[in-house]
């Protein structure tokens, strides 16, 4: 059976249309994923990890590995859309899919607010006259139309969104090295990896949790799994692939950035509160013009070209877990001619919009928005590893050691690890999250909201 066929093995009818290709699926990761990431958190990954900004990312890179592997074999096993939702619940069981759909939904939700308001910062730096909450609403209304003439055109506009962003990073890239070279910031040296004087396991994935933020776009590949035309297969390669372009250009980007830090003692004791810290790094390398050049690539990066597969993403995580029944049945309305969730897009826009002017009154807006969405991302992926062992080594008694037991339990066991470094608020927030999905799991089986669906499995 191959990804043409999977969804309706599982008693769904095929609603969603067909039309993605590998590469679609590739751009769509690392538009997600944003190749200029670090840009815009920067500075926070900067403080938290006294200095070690590389490291942090080179970590994240390697915890999301495993991960990628654990989304690859399920997305083989489970071809649908619904990410970790889908998988836990038909590989583990029905509630822990519910409780694990809602953990990432604390990922899915939240990210979109979070972008619209680092992109609305990021063009308040550069255009003052224009208040934050305003370019938060461009960006809203502009990414709702593109996502509601259909998956093909969010397509289109990633791929060109992604060439754009490629060059602003080479562009960085040239000049920051050249800078370097020719005695800017503080040299070539390895302190972005290792500091022996500051360094503690501790601080360093505290620093993760934060880091991985950038990471999280290519689990969003798993959530179009119904409107990939190829196989099954496709998708966990898209994912691996995505995490292996985009880790690489985190590592390296950061690496440069923090070497031409103007005063690193100051962003550790201080922190960035402006969210600016890049873009003066920028500056020291090539001038205001260069920091207004990646301050505006930022903007755009993560206000549109981001946010927008971010909203296509949690719309389609709505959508399958409305289909169930485990949301109210309006979000899993698709429009007849589009093929989208249209309802379910709609809410991300508003929800978007609400949390991110909100959290533009905040001085910390940026990082408790990171903090708790890398909470709810990071706890759903614990929950993924432990599906890939239930469904494949004990229930299909796998013999494939490797992938279906080695690469969940080191998963897991990275992944814990960041979650108990994370920062207490988020851990709180996150904890309290959690208790409320468990009351919403009680009323839903107290009722009798079950998914109808056959849990027929993939060979």
């Amino acid at each position: 059976m191959d990804g043409r066929e999977g969804v309706e093995a599982f008693g769904y009818e095929q609603e969603l249309k067909r039309s993605l290709s590998f590469t679609d699926l590739l751009v769509y990761g690392l538009i997600f994923m944003v190749p200029i990431a670090p840009f815009g958190i920067f500075g926070s990954v900067y403080q938290a990890s006294g200095g070690m900004v590389a490291l942090a990312y080179a970590i994240g890179m390697l915890a999301m590995a495993f991960t990628a592997a654990s989304y690859a074999q399920m997305a083989r096993a489970f071809p649908m859309a619904g990410s970790v939702y889908a998988y836990a619940g038909r590989g583990i069981a029905q509630p822990v899919g519910f409780l694990a759909g809602w953990m990432v939904l604390l990922d899915y939700v939240l990210v979109p607010g979070l972008l619209y308001l680092i992109a609305g910062i990021a063009m308040n730096s550069t255009v003052p006259a224009i208040p934050v909450w305003l370019w938060i609403v461009g960006f809203v209304v502009l990414n709702t139309a593109v996502n509601y003439l259909g998956i093909e055109m969010t397509a289109r506009v990633n791929r060109i969104m992604l060439a754009a962003e490629l060059v602003v990073l080479a562009i960085f890239l040239v000049i920051g090295i050249v800078a370097l070279a020719g005695g800017a910031g503080r040299g070539f040296d390895f302190g972005p990896v290792y500091d022996s004087s500051t360094f503690s396991v501790g601080l360093v994935f505290g620093a993760v949790s934060i880091a991985v933020l950038s990471f999280l776009g290519f689990d969003g590949i798993s959530t179009l799994a119904e409107e990939n035309r190829e196989s099954a297969r496709s998708i966990g390669k898209a994912m691996i692939g995505a995490l292996a372009v985009a880790g690489t250009l985190f590592i390296v980007q950061t690496w440069v950035a923090a070497l031409l830090v103007p005063d690193p003692a100051a962003l550790v004791a201080d922190g960035d509160p402006g969210g600016t810290a890049f873009y003066d790094a920028a500056a020291v390398a090539g001038g205001p013009w260069l920091a207004t050049l990646t301050a505006v690539a930022t903007a755009i990066a993560w206000g549109f070209a981001n946010s927008l597969v971010a909203q296509a993403a949690t719309s389609r995580l709505l959508f399958a877990m409305a289909r169930d029944r485990q949301l109210p049945a309006v979000l899993s309305r698709v429009h007849p001619t589009r093929r989208v969730p249209v309802n379910a897009t709609l809410l991300v826009a508003a929800v978007s919009l609400v949390l991110g002017i909100a959290m533009s009154t905040r001085d910390d807006g940026i990082t408790l928005l990171s903090t708790l969405v890398n909470f709810g991302a990071l706890s759903a992926f614990l929950v993924l590893h432990v599906s890939v062992v239930v469904h494949f080594a004990v229930r299909r008694r796998s013999t494939d050691y490797w992938r279906h037991l080695a690469v969940p339990v080191i998963g897991f066991a990275i992944l814990a690890f960041v979650v108990v470094n994370a920062q207490v608020a988020a851990q709180t927030l996150g904890f309290v999250w959690l208790l409320v999905g468990l009351v919403l799991l009680g009323v839903l089986l107290a009722t009798g909201r079950r998914p109808t669906t056959v849990t027929e499995e993939r060979p």
